[in-house]
């Protein structure tokens, strides 16, 4: 059987990444979808397994000892992580897997699993990412400031990836990405 794909999507908060890969998945039904842990709560609306793994702090801390994440990190006082499990267990069965996380996680995702496919979406322009922030509605403007300061070493983190896809028309973004993820796959699925 063949090894599987690991597809490693990143891109600064606003350049539309959610939004392409909610258009993907209806095109690749048998793609599996990795799921992290963190210890927040969960917000309305959202599953245990299916939005995050809600996990207890000593719990979270215990993976990290136990050398049970691809990779983690704290966030406004939460832990989250990408358990390595699901991925590997994805990978030796002959799947495909996508994992939407941030560049820094993704840096180490590349170092543990060194045929993973990493693509990094982007919006065409800072303005346009600022524009797209602000029409969210969901930030402060001092929220704003910072996601564009991080966008900027983002932007350049995003060169190491193997694909850069820029998101100025979003039926294009999406038949790229996928058209992308079929190119890999070809042989492992």
């Amino acid at each position: 059987m063949a090894r599987g794909v690991l597809f490693v999507i990143s891109a600064p908060s606003g350049a539309g990444k959610s939004t392409i890969i909610d258009r993907i998945r209806p095109m690749f039904p048998d793609m599996l979808y990795s799921i992290s842990c963190t210890t927040r709560a969960p917000r309305n609306g959202e599953q245990d397994g299916v939005h995050y793994f809600f996990v207890e702090e000593n719990r979270f801390r215990r993976m990290i000892a136990d050398s049970e994440f691809l990779e983690w990190k704290e966030v406004h006082a939460n832990l989250y992580g990408t358990p390595a499990w699901p991925v590997r267990n994805a990978l030796e069965a002959g799947r495909r897997m996508v994992l939407d996380i941030d560049v820094k996680g993704a840096r180490e995702v590349f170092e543990k699993v060194a045929d993973s496919v990493g693509i990094f979406i982007n919006a065409p322009s800072m303005e346009v990412l600022e524009q797209r922030l602000r029409l969210r509605g969901t930030d402060s403007d001092e929220s704003i400031r910072i996601r564009l300061a991080n966008a900027v070493q983002e932007m350049e983190m995003g060169r190491d990836f193997r694909y850069q896809i820029v998101n100025d028309d979003l039926d294009a973004a999406v038949e790229e990405l996928a058209s992308i993820i079929k190119r890999e796959s070809e042989g492992d699925s």
